[in-house]
């Protein structure tokens, strides 16, 4: 295989990763995908999918490999995915497609579409080894709600949103939610109230249809009934949707509400780019509308003084430690109380960790999860017991007890299943 030339090997490649990530030409892309060697592929969980998908490293990435049925379905799903790149939407990223393949004898073989691995994401049914406890399914719900409401920001027409097609990563105590599937998808300019419905009736289904599979398999708690979920993310969908796009009236001298609706707006996680403001025909007041909102406040704010690249809530809880030592230590500048703070705090956390420890989680996920215990060990015995102690108690009696979510949640798919708890804690 080695001796043909690389057109032939590769056929037609979207992007230059064969040339940014040469190994590519070293798989056994003359292999029906379900047939790779095991020794090729890394054990990570997958979702339900129509296609056969496998998992592979290369120098020290993770990719996902999709075998699709035709051509131009490949390039359609690569194209959109790297539109919703550039706009900045929570999704998985195209690296490449691979066509005109052929086995040794000549056969026509299925294009493929490589996307890269979504490091600490679980599909959902990775947290169902056991019955999943309602709290969690709660906070899945709201994940999936607000990635919805931020793909429809951004003109996205999902046209097959559901639990199977979303990965789904720790944000402090809660769940980010990509998309990882856009086959069905079509982006416009902007969306209508139309297809925004259309596209939750479709969610709505999705989940439900889902809901009950988990259910006859004896995966869901008896409390969680499949209709009500299912109508329980069109609720907090609206409910999102509706707080971030309402038109307010605003009298003219009480421009403080305006304010309050940016700082509502900026706790949920979004920044507004544009506002509309109109004067009522009284000329008394103003009817204020949001035009352009951005997700990522706080993610945004936390890049901008420390580049740690953290999920919306990891970032706002990081922030408000940053915040605390800024007061503390009386500094008025916060580029500086910044860069001290990652000097100082941060960073020799991070240190501390033993290598073999760090798969565990994400730092900005361990740094939260080391602030609450912080947080229960001081309540317990009423002092500040400070961040060393907590620190050594952390990684002996919480982190070392983790499963490695870069690798080990691979084993349920063998049929070795892991804690519910472990996964959704």
């Amino acid at each position: 295989m080695h001796d043909r030339p690389e057109s032939a090997i590769l056929g037609s490649v979207q992007i230059t990763a064969a040339l940014t990530t040469p190994a590519l030409l070293d798989l056994p892309w003359s292999t029906p995908l379900e047939q790779w060697p095991a020794d090729q592929l890394v054990a990570l969980p997958r979702g339900l999918s129509r296609h056969i998908v496998r998992f592979v490293r290369l120098d020290g990435v993770v990719y996902a490999v999709k075998e699709t049925g035709e051509q131009r379905i490949a390039e359609r799903e690569y194209n959109l995915l790297r539109a919703l790149e550039r706009r900045g939407a929570p999704a998985v990223e195209a690296v490449a497609i691979i066509h005109d393949r052929t086995t040794e004898d000549g056969e026509p073989l299925d294009p493929v579409l490589i996307t890269r691995h979504l490091q600490f994401s679980l599909p959902y049914r990775a947290l169902f080894s056991h019955t999943l406890r309602p709290d969690t399914f709660n906070r899945l719900l709201d994940a999936l709600a607000a990635l919805l409401v931020k793909l429809h920001l951004t003109g996205f027409f999902w046209g097959d949103c559901s639990l199977s097609n979303t990965l789904f990563r720790r944000d402090a105590g809660a769940f980010a939610a990509y998309l990882v599937d856009a086959e069905t998808g079509v982006l416009h300019p902007r969306l209508s109230n139309g297809q925004r419905e259309e596209d939750l009736e479709l969610a709505r289904l999705n989940i439900f249809g889902e809901a009950l599979d988990l259910e006859a398999a004896g995966m869901l708690h008896p409390s969680i009934d499949p209709e009500r979920i299912s109508a329980e993310v069109v609720r907090r969908y609206e409910s999102l949707w509706h707080e971030i796009t309402y038109e307010e009236t605003i009298a003219r001298g009480e421009r403080h509400r305006l304010e309050a609706r940016i700082r509502r707006l900026n706790q949920l996680g979004f920044d507004v780019a544009e506002m509309s403001v109109t004067l009522t025909p009284d000329g008394e007041s103003y009817k204020v509308q949001p035009k352009v909102v951005d997700a990522g406040h706080h993610t945004r704010r936390l890049l901008r003084l420390t580049g740690l690249d953290a999920e919306e809530n990891q970032a706002r809880r990081l922030l408000n430690d940053l915040d605390t030592y800024k007061a503390a230590n009386r500094i008025d500048d916060e580029q500086i109380a910044a860069h001290r703070w990652m000097t100082d705090v941060f960073e020799p956390v991070i240190r501390a960790i033993p290598m073999e420890l760090r798969g565990k989680l994400e730092p900005p996920e361990l740094f939260h999860q080391l602030l609450d215990h912080r947080w229960f060990m001081s309540e317990a015995a009423g002092r500040d017991v400070g961040m060393e102690a907590a620190l050594s108690s952390f990684i002996t009696d919480v982190l070392a007890h983790k499963p490695d979510e870069k690798a080990v949640l691979g084993a349920a798919l063998d049929g070795e299943t892991l804690k519910a708890s472990d996964l959704s804690s």
